[in-house]
């Protein structure tokens, strides 16, 4: 097994604006930029995925973020319940389902954090 104890996956589950645009973001974005981590991926999950297809300042944050290089992945499962696939595929998150890379990550050590 690979050690990926300076990887992190940022789980954004939340759908609070506040959360999202003070906190998640603001620390995932910075944590790739400023090389914090090996490697860091954000996972759009849930009220958060709703949240972003509603919300233009956070696109934007999203945009930057895959700009710069950061893998945003969303939860196929998720993004098919609230009728938003196309809209985050549009976006350009990879839309996937979520469960078996969130397990693997959690196994290979990488570090998780979520909102």
């Amino acid at each position: 097994m690979k050690d990926h104890n300076d990887h992190l996956a940022v789980i954004w589950a939340s759908g609070d604006p506040d959360v999202a645009e003070k906190v998640c973001l603001m620390y995932t974005h910075n944590a790739h930029l400023q090389h914090w981590f090996q490697e860091v991926r954000l996972v759009v999950w849930g009220p958060s995925a709703k949240l972003l297809t509603e919300n233009d300042s956070l696109q934007n944050q999203i945009r930057d973020m895959l700009n710069n290089g950061l893998t945003v992945e969303a939860c196929a499962t998720c993004a098919s319940m609230y009728g938003i696939t196309d809209q985050l595929h549009q976006l350009g998150i990879d839309v996937r389902p979520m469960g078996v890379p969130l397990t693997s990550y959690l196994k290979d050590g990488w570090k998780v954090l979520t909102f």
